[in-house]
């Protein structure tokens, strides 16, 4: 059973959100337990450039497993704020621990209320069955 922390938002794309300190803070963005375990080994991460801008749902890079290459989708739309350097030599930091050292992104949202669409865990749950 995937670990599914409830004070996480998810998107259908299997991406979680982890809301800053206040209302406006960058938030932090990467592919939920589920998702790792699915893709199995993860061997490479592409990540965007600081300062990148991007609309809800576009895709933000791209996730390469032992068993195939899938696209990350943001969540949101904003700005990069930050994005997680050790994934370049260490990308297996997101199947051992997706939620803390395995996060990819941080993007400050273009509207902060934009977070609160997202699914809530129960309902996360229920969408991966």
């Amino acid at each position: 059973m995937a670990n599914i922390p409830g004070d996480l938002l998810y998107t259908e794309e299997h991406e979680y959100v982890r809301k800053g300190k206040s209302a406006g803070d960058p938030v932090e963005i990467g592919i939920t337990d589920y998702a790792q375990g699915e893709l199995g080994d993860i061997v490479y991460i592409e990540l965007p450039k600081v300062g990148t801008k991007f609309g809800k749902h576009d895709v933000f890079g791209t996730i390469e497993a032992v068993k195939a290459v899938s696209e990350l989708f943001s969540p949101i739309a904003g700005e990069v704020a930050a994005i997680n350097d050790r994934l370049d030599k260490e990308p297996a930091l997101v199947n051992t621990d997706p939620y803390g050292a395995g996060w990819m992104i941080k993007i400050k949202p273009s509207d902060p209320s934009a977070v609160d669409s997202l699914m809530k865990s129960d309902a996360y749950k229920t969408h991966i069955g």
